[in-house]
C-alpha cells in the first residue's frame, strides 16, 4: 500500500492530471494497474515533453531573427532601412510628379509640396537604423542618390518630365542643378555629419523643408504686405516660415526622444526658436533670392545651430 502511494505521488508530480485520471481510486492494485497502463501507453515521459518544449522555443529563437533581422544584425537592419526609405522617397516623388504632370496642382504648389514632404520623410525613418558607424552613411544613400539624379536630369543626360515639372519653377531642367540639388545635399550632409542625435540636423532639415516650403505657400496667398527691404518677400510668408520651422523642429525633437535619440529640454526649444528666426531673417534678404534659399537657409541653420546647441 505504501508503495502504491509512492508511485501515485511520483506519477502525479510528473504527469499531473493524466496520472490523476488513471490512478483515481485508492487501492494499491488499481495503482499498480494504472502505473502499468500508463507506462505501456505511448504517453511520453516528462523529460521528453520538456525537451520538445525547449526545442520549440529554440526554433522560435532561430526564426525571430529571420523575421526581424534588424534586431540581431545591425548591417542588415541598415540595408533594409535604406531600401525602405528609398522606396518611400521614390514613390513620393513619383506621386507628386504625376499630379503635377496631370495638372492637379499648379506648378508652384506642386514644387513646394515636394519641397515640404520629401525631406521630412527622409528623416522620419532615421530611428529605423542601428547605432553602427555605417548607419549614417547608409541613411544618406537615398538623399545622395537623389542628388545624383538631379545632376543627371539637370544636365539633360536623363529625361524625366514629371520630376522637372514638380521640382522646377519654370519647367527648365537646368533649374534642378540649383535649388533641388542644394536640397538633396543638405539632407545628405545632415545625415553623414550630424546624424539623428544632433538637434542641428533636425533644425537644418525642418527649416529648409517645412519653414521655407510653408513660407512660399503662405506668402503667395496672404503676402499682400511686403517687406520694406525686399519686395519679393512678405510679412506673412516670413512669419509662417519662422513658425513652421520652429514647430516642426520641436515636433521632431519630441519624436526622436521617443527612441532615446534626443533628450527634449527647454534649452533645445529655445535653440530651435533662435535658429528658425535666424534662418527666416536670412531667407528674407535679397541675397538669399540671388544665391537660392535652398542654400542660404540650411547654411544658416548649420552655423547658428552650432552656436546655440
Amino acid at each position: 500500500m505504501e508503495r502504491g502511494v509512492d508511485i501515485r505521488r511520483l506519477i502525479c508530480s510528473d504527469l499531473g492530471p493524466i496520472a490523476v485520471c488513471g490512478i483515481h481510486g485508492g487501492s494499491s492494485i488499481r495503482s499498480t494497474v494504472s502505473v502499468k497502463f500508463l507506462l505501456s501507453s505511448r504517453v511520453e515521459p516528462p523529460r521528453s515533453i520538456a525537451f520538445r518544449r525547449s526545442l520549440f522555443h529554440s526554433k522560435r529563437r532561430l526564426i525571430a531573427p529571420m523575421a526581424f533581422i534588424s534586431i540581431q544584425d545591425g548591417t542588415a537592419r541598415d540595408v533594409v532601412s535604406t531600401l525602405f526609405t528609398s522606396g518611400v522617397a521614390v514613390s513620393l516623388l513619383q506621386f507628386w510628379g504625376e499630379l503635377a504632370k496631370r495638372g492637379v496642382f499648379d506648378q508652384a504648389l506642386s514644387r513646394k509640396l515636394v519641397h515640404i514632404s520629401v525631406g521630412l520623410t527622409f528623416i522620419i525613418f532615421w530611428p529605423m537604423f542601428s547605432d553602427s558607424k555605417l548607419a549614417p552613411l547608409l541613411a544618406a544613400v537615398p538623399a545622395a542618390a537623389n542628388a545624383v539624379r538631379m545632376i543627371l536630369i539637370g544636365r539633360g543626360i536623363w529625361r524625366n518630365e514629371a520630376i522637372v515639372k514638380s521640382m522646377s519653377r519654370y519647367g527648365d531642367h537646368r533649374e534642378l542643378l540649383r535649388g533641388p540639388l542644394f536640397y538633396a545635399c543638405t539632407i545628405t550632409l545632415a545625415s553623414v555629419v550630424y546624424w539623428r542625435t544632433s538637434p542641428i540636423a533636425v533644425a537644418a532639415v525642418c527649416n529648409l523643408c517645412a519653414g521655407d516650403g510653408v513660407a512660399d505657400v503662405v506668402g503667395r496667398r496672404f503676402g499682400r504686405v511686403k517687406l520694406p527691404y525686399n519686395p519679393g518677400k512678405s510679412f506673412a510668408g516670413s512669419l509662417a516660415m519662422a513658425a513652421a520651422g520652429f514647430v516642426t523642429s520641436v515636433g521632431y525633437m519630441c519624436y526622436f526622444s521617443l527612441f532615446g535619440l534626443i533628450e527634449p529640454t527647454w534649452g533645445k526649444v529655445l535653440g530651435f526658436l533662435i535658429v528658425s528666426v535666424a534662418a527666416t531673417i536670412i531667407e528674407s534678404l535679397p541675397i538669399s533670392t540671388k544665391l537660392d534659399d535652398n542654400l542660404t537657409v540650411p547654411l544658416t541653420s548649420f552655423l547658428v545651430g552650432s552656436l546655440v546647441f
